[in-house]
């Protein structure tokens, strides 16, 4: 059997949003369509979206369904970008995004001329805000992580959100990895700001909290200026045209109602199981570095996310090692599509391309037990070793 510490991949389909899913699935109807059988779906996907919309601290007008948290994002820069202001040519890009995030900003680079004003990360992989403020002033759209996907750093969007709202800066907040495990709540995180700038679009996604993959939602304020990516039909404000899958809003709605009814107590459960891996690892393998904000309980980190440097044991051979032993573990980002490459977050911590290769992202999540921690400690010091060894360095033992 499987022991899977790779939930921030993706987590298993909760039971409540199978159900939702099969049961919205029996209401046959376009919810475009007029009649009764589409005015029936259309009542499914308006309650799913308002109690979104309820759980994100948000208007349900605001809820702009999508095929996930990729096309979320890219509707967001993409659709802010075409929407720009004249004479703004520049993207707020933190180091250390998600590669949705990278991507859609490199296209924009390549084929819009947009000009990149890079932030760095503190040593702890946190966006420092006064770095942000000073790159924000005259800029077409800044874009940040609300939590970083690899470490685990959380960061604080009140406040970055403020200092793009002083600079009339559209803002884009990436909660796909917070959400679920941090408050999140777009009405707050807005604050006082007005008109088109400031926070004005967050991206989710539903597999992060055990809802379907291939359903997402970008919360878009009702005073943003953004044009679509997709054409034809006038759905959702005109910002996402196409049939509306009823069963996957469903099924999201119903994931994230589980996952905020149990998150206090389920964040907790999950910190401690982390704590106990992050100690079990520095007791039995020498060397062994945890990137991010302290585990040791702290809010500044999310609960489940354990990056862990491994000097002279290469990340894809561990990776190869504990999955020979049934332990699904990360190098990084999921999204890469099995590509080899160093992790881009070390990177951004200042640290050398040969120590981005040796690191692990052991992340646990719901269905994760003291077990799950047990197995990999079990494991883990043998595989470190023969990794080492490898690279000729023997001894995975604590000194």
């Amino acid at each position: 059997m499987t022991v899977y510490l790779d939930h921030a991949a993706t987590t298993p389909l909760r039971p409540e949003a199978r159900d939702a899913w099969l049961r919205a699935h029996e209401v046959v109807g376009n919810p475009s369509s007029i009649h009764g059988s589409g005015q029936a779906a259309r009542r499914l996907l308006e309650d799913a979206r308002e109690r979104v919309a309820d759980l994100l601290d948000a208007d349900p007008i605001e809820v702009v369904f999508t095929s996930g948290g990729t096309e979320a994002v890219n509707l967001a820069l993409k659709g802010l970008w075409w929407a720009r202001s004249a004479g703004a040519e520049a993207v707020v890009l933190p180091d250390g995004e998600h590669h949705a995030t990278l991507d859609a900003v490199e296209w924009l680079s390549r084929f819009q001329e947009a000009q990149v004003r890079a932030v760095p990360l503190d040593g702890m992989g946190r966006i420092d805000v006064s770095e942000f403020a000073a790159a924000a002033g005259g800029a077409a759209v800044a874009t940040a992580l609300a939590a970083n996907n690899e470490v685990g750093a959380v960061n604080d969007v009140a406040a970055l959100a403020a200092e793009a709202s002083a600079a009339g800066v559209p803002f884009h907040v990436d909660a796909i990895a917070a959400l679920g495990r941090v408050p999140v709540s777009f009405r707050s995180w807005r604050g006082a700001a007005t008109g088109s700038a400031g926070l004005v679009a967050l991206s989710v996604a539903a597999h992060k909290v055990g809802g379907p993959a291939g359903v997402g939602a970008l919360v878009v304020s009702r005073h943003a200026r953004i044009e679509p990516l997709l054409h034809g039909g006038g759905q959702q404000r005109g910002l996402r045209a196409g049939t509306q899958d009823v069963a996957g809003s469903v099924a999201f709605a119903a994931a994230l109602d589980a996952a905020e009814a149990e998150r206090g107590y389920e964040q907790e459960r999950v910190r401690e199981l982390s704590d106990r891996l992050v100690r079990g690892i520095r007791a039995t393998v020498t060397g062994a570095e945890v990137l991010g904000p302290p585990a040791d309980g702290s809010t500044a980190r999310l609960a489940g996310n354990v990056h862990v440097l491994f000097p002279g044991a290469a990340g894809e051979t561990l990776l190869f090692l504990l999955d020979q032993a049934g332990i699904a573990v990360s190098t990084g980002s999921a999204c890469q599509a099995g590509v080899a490459e160093p992790s881009h977050v070390v990177l951004a911590l200042g640290r050398s391309a040969d120590e981005a290769r040796q690191v692990l992202r052991f992340s646990l999540g719901r269905t994760s037990t003291p077990t799950d921690v047990d197995a990999v400690l079990r494991h883990l010091p043998q595989a470190v070793e023969r990794a080492r060894a490898a690279s000729g360095i023997r001894s995975a033992s604590p000194s």
